[in-house]
């Protein structure tokens, strides 16, 4: 298929880049042309690039979001405009701009299907409909935060995953990284592997499991392979725990 949607993400996150260029990478008719880190850095690509549709992100240092879209609106051609952002409040603002659509940070393959439908609407084109990827398909990697680095782990080498005091954990057996998905989120994209939700507050990779023990009030505790930290099993989970565990 020679026909292609030429995007522009802007953002100052270097994960929220990474993470939504992996998102549209499930979609061969899109094509990311440029990406930019800040808005007077954006608006220069999208001037060279001439794009069709541009992601910018409502909040960032300098110039913000809705500085560069008004800025955009002055071009001859004008590219569909999508805020992707963190701050449900700015959804009006966005639509004041003629934005066509606004997607919430942590993105989310359906959301970001529809809105990949309403660009195609708009272009008036006849490109098949996209296609939302099955929850049943596996994640090919898991992007996390590494000194100020994102880096991809494969499922099979994540042990378990945890969410303490506002932060999000994924846990190998090298070290700790950070997440900006939540643990639900996570949930989701990590139970085609094996994963299971042993807390509210953990998930853990079933094959990892080495052993189960008992402690308090029907409570049990777990230890995995290749990890010091004990971790808890509540037990409203146990019983489906063990039928995963158990022949």
């Amino acid at each position: 298929m020679t026909f292609k949607i030429r995007t522009v993400i802007v953002d100052d996150e270097p994960y929220s880049r990474e993470e939504l260029k992996h998102l549209l990478g499930s979609y061969e008719e899109v094509e990311v042309v440029a990406e930019a880190g800040s808005a007077e850095e954006g608006l220069e690509k999208i001037l060279f690039k001439d794009p069709d549709v541009i992601f910018v992100d409502m909040e960032m240092p300098r110039m913000s979001g809705t500085e560069l879209v008004e800025a955009v609106h002055k071009l001859k051609r004008v590219p569909l405009v999508i805020f992707a952002t963190a701050y449900p409040d700015y959804a009006i603002k966005a639509f004041r701009l003629q934005a066509l659509d606004y997607l919430l940070k942590p993105f989310s393959d359906d959301e970001l299907a529809d809105t990949m439908s309403r660009v195609y609407k708009s272009m008036g084109t006849d490109v098949p409909a996209l296609r939302k990827p099955a929850s049943s398909e596996k994640l090919a990697r898991l992007a996390v935060e590494h000194q100020e680095n994102i880096i991809y782990l494969s499922p099979d080498d994540i042990l378990y995953a945890s969410a303490v005091e506002g932060e999000t954990a994924v846990v190998t057996k090298e070290r700790r990284y950070i997440s900006k998905s939540s643990l639900k989120d996570l949930e989701q994209k990590l139970s085609p592997h094996h994963f299971f939700r042993t807390h509210k507050s953990y998930l853990v990779n079933l094959r990892a499991i080495k052993q189960l023990i008992p402690w308090f009030n029907g409570a049990y505790q777990l230890k995995v392979h290749g990890a010091d930290e004990d971790i808890p099993v509540s037990r409203n989970y146990i019983k489906a725990l063990r039928e995963q565990l158990e022949l």
